[in-house]
Parts: C-alpha cells; structure tokens; sequence
C-alpha cells in the first residue's frame, strides 16, 4: 500500500477510462479545427492580477477558489482558475489580432485549478476544451460558436441536455439595470458578505444557487426588460440563427455565469443526469475584456466545455465509445531466441504503424495467451524454436480462433494488409 494518495478534491486519470477522456477530448475540439480555430497552449499559472481584473473581483473564482503561488516570498502568480483570461492575454501579448485577419481564432486543452468543496462533478483540478474568437462583433459569430459546441455534444452521443441562452446587454443598457437591481436588492434580507459582493457587481446575486437567496429574488428586475435596441437586435439575431441551423434553446433570464467579463450573448450547457452540478459547458460574449487587462478594444466570445462533467454525463446516459483497441498484435515467444527474433518482428511493425505488443517476463505459453487476449489485440503471433527453423510465425485470430503459419519475411506486409 503506497503512503501517498492523490490529493482532496483530484484524481488519477488512469486505463482504461483514460482512453475514454482521451476520445472525449478529441471529439469536443474537432468541430471548432474544422472551423477554422489553430491551437494554443498557455502557462497553468499567471499573473494574480491578471485574473482579479479579468474574471472579477466579486466572483467566487476570485475570492475563495484561487490557488496563489509564493514567488520568493511575494504573492502574485496563481493557478489558473479557467482559460480565457489567459488565451487573451497571450493573443495580445503575440500581437494575433495586428495580423490583419479577424477574428483570431483560438481553442485549447487543459487541466483548471479552483479550491472547491470537492463532490461529484465538482474536483479542485479539472479538464476542459475552450475555443475563442477574439477581435469581431457579430450575432453570427457567437452562434458559430454555441453550434460547434452543440455538435461537439451531439458527436458523443449526448443528447439529455438543454442549451440555456440569455443576454447580458452592453455598457449602453447594462447600468441603467444595475441601477435598478441594486434598488430591488437592497430590499432584501442577505447576510453581510452577499450585500458586499452586491455592491461590487449586483447581477453575481442571481447567480446565487442558495434558496435562501433565490425564494427572495421573485419579481426581481430582469435584463431582457432593459436591453436597449442594439442589443435587442443582436439577441434576435443570434436566436433566429440557432434556430435555423437546429439547435434548441431555453430562455433563463437569471442566466448570468460565474464570470464578470460576460456581455451580451450569455449562454450555458446543462445535462439532465448530473444533479446539483449539472452544467458540462457554457460561454458567452466579452467584449470588454481585452481592454479590462490592459488590451484595446477586441470584441471576443468564446466557451469552455467540461471534460469531466462530459464524461459523467456519458454515463448517465449508458453511453460507451467504441473505441479502438490500444493493441492490434500481440506476440507470444516460445524461448529466448524465439524473443529476440519476436522482439525485432515487434519493432518493425510498430514503425510500420501497427500497435504491436509483446509477452514481457517469464511466462508459460497458458499465462502470455491470457495476456493476449486481455490485451484485445485481434492477433497473436506466436513463435518457437521449430517455427524459426521453418522461417515462420503463427498469425492466430483472437476473435476466430483461427491458426496459421505466415513466413517472417512476409509478416508486416501480411498484417498491413488486414488494415491494422
């Protein structure tokens, strides 16, 4: 029994459901590379500041779910606690967006750190798969983005989740409603901290999953009331688009997210199966926040979808991918100079691009065969002294039982033939 153990709130990615992770990764970014979004990769760790001001000084992120690290005695780099914060900040830093070619546009992958009360669907480091598209204001752009996450859904098979859509406005229509939220919540009965995080950004109060604070929230003001007519429209637009490509939409008014940058487009993936923590994706416009960091102005919107949460949401579902196996071969060798010649035969078809394994230790012919077929491979080779002096390995179908010699020489063309 090993002393150490992962730490609270994390967990070892490990076979086979690794393979898994590894095919939901892949399937979640595969329609934002077909539209057109290039890779990029950032530190796990930045600027303190560059999160407070970005994400927001009122949110939970922020003040309770930050990791800091202590850089020679001094505060001031953290874990990063999402991913566009910092994908913005290394487009700017690149200078992306003075290339001429607008919207720059970005996905990544990677593991987040929050210090959260660890529970299902809810772990202190987590995956996720994000795409950004920095530097362009348009209705059609934002849609885009909510139908590659819808497909990249669609593409695993989920299908028990709703798409919650709202509007956020803009710096024109959003303090005249901030005006009359803070009017309407400074009616109610909430405890010394939520008042304060009020006072700092009012809308963080409808995020508030606590029914103490929601029972008071009934006939609260709502955004969609004071959108102005840009906003209106933009809204309009960007429904009318889902709605023509398919995609379907719930309307949450409360629909605000835990992150301060959001304007406009506002919008949030829920699956049906997950509880408490039922949220595997969300998004939305932000168009202030290159300027928030220090940036110009470069209208953006973007998402983030859970791997985890994904994952789990599979499983509510009784989803299994089919999956390739790890193995396509595995090579059994009856002595030592049977394993030598194997072993070659083993590496030559590896470099050939055939998954290629072989029965590793000292085994009897039973044991490795057992190996063979926990391996899944679909063949076996398998070799002695007298098929050596015969110039020839035996090709056994794991599936069909089926038997038989095949010269050496002749072996890689033969399995590559069988589209291995």
């Amino acid at each position: 029994m090993s002393t150490f153990s992962a730490p609270k709130g994390t967990y070892d990615l490990l076979p086979p459901s690794s393979a898994t992770y590894l095919a939901i990764r892949e399937r979640l970014a595969a329609p934002a590379r077909r539209a057109g979004y290039g890779y990029i990769e950032t530190p796990v760790f930045e600027d303190v500041k560059l999160f407070s001001r970005g994400v927001g000084e009122s949110t939970d992120i922020v003040t309770k779910e930050m990791f800091s690290l202590t850089q020679r005695g001094k505060e001031d780099l953290a874990l990063r606690p999402e991913g566009t914060a910092s994908v913005l900040r290394a487009a700017l830093q690149a200078n992306l967006h003075k290339l001429g070619n607008l919207p720059v546009k970005l996905w990544y992958s990677g593991s987040y750190y929050r210090y959260e009360r660890p529970q299902a669907g809810r772990y202190r480091q987590f995956a996720q798969v994000g795409a950004e598209a920095i530097g362009a204001e348009d209705p059609a752009l934002d849609a885009e983005l909510i139908i590659l996450a819808d497909d990249a859904f669609r593409s695993l098979g989920l299908r028990d989740y709703t798409l919650l859509l709202n509007s956020l406005g803009d710096k024109q229509c959003r303090p005249i409603y901030r005006a009359a939220l803070i009017e309407f919540l400074a009616g109610l009965d909430l405890e010394e901290d939520t008042r304060r995080r009020a006072e700092i950004n009012p809308l963080r109060v409808l995020d508030d999953k606590r029914e103490s604070v929601q029972a008071q929230l009934t006939g609260a003001p709502m955004l969609r009331d004071f959108l102005c007519e840009d906003c209106k429209a933009y809204d309009e637009q960007v429904r009318a688009l889902l709605t023509a490509n398919g995609v379907a939409f719930t309307d949450d008014p409360k629909l605000v997210r835990g992150l301060d940058y959001y304007t406009r487009t506002t919008f949030e993936f829920v699956h049906n199966g997950l509880g408490a923590q039922s949220a595997v994706g969300g998004g939305g416009r932000y168009d202030g926040l290159s300027e928030m960091i220090g940036g110009p102005a470069l209208p953006s919107v973007g998402w983030a979808l859970g791997v985890d949460r994904t994952y789990l949401a599979m499983e509510a579902e009784g989803i299994v991918l089919d999956l390739p196996s790890a193995t396509a071969v595995y090579a059994v060798a009856l002595g030592e100079e049977a394993k030598n010649v194997l072993f070659a035969k083993v590496v030559e078809l590896r470099r050939a691009g055939v998954a290629t394994d072989l029965a590793f230790g000292v085994k009897s012919i039973k044991n490795a065969m057992k190996s063979a077929d926990r391996s899944g491979a679909r063949f076996a080779l398998i070799a002695g002294d007298r098929d050596l002096a015969a110039g020839v390995v035996q090709l056994k179908d794991m599936t069909t039982g089926e038997q038989v010699p095949v010269a050496l020489e002749a072996l890689v063309s033969t399995l590559k033939e069988k589209q291995l």
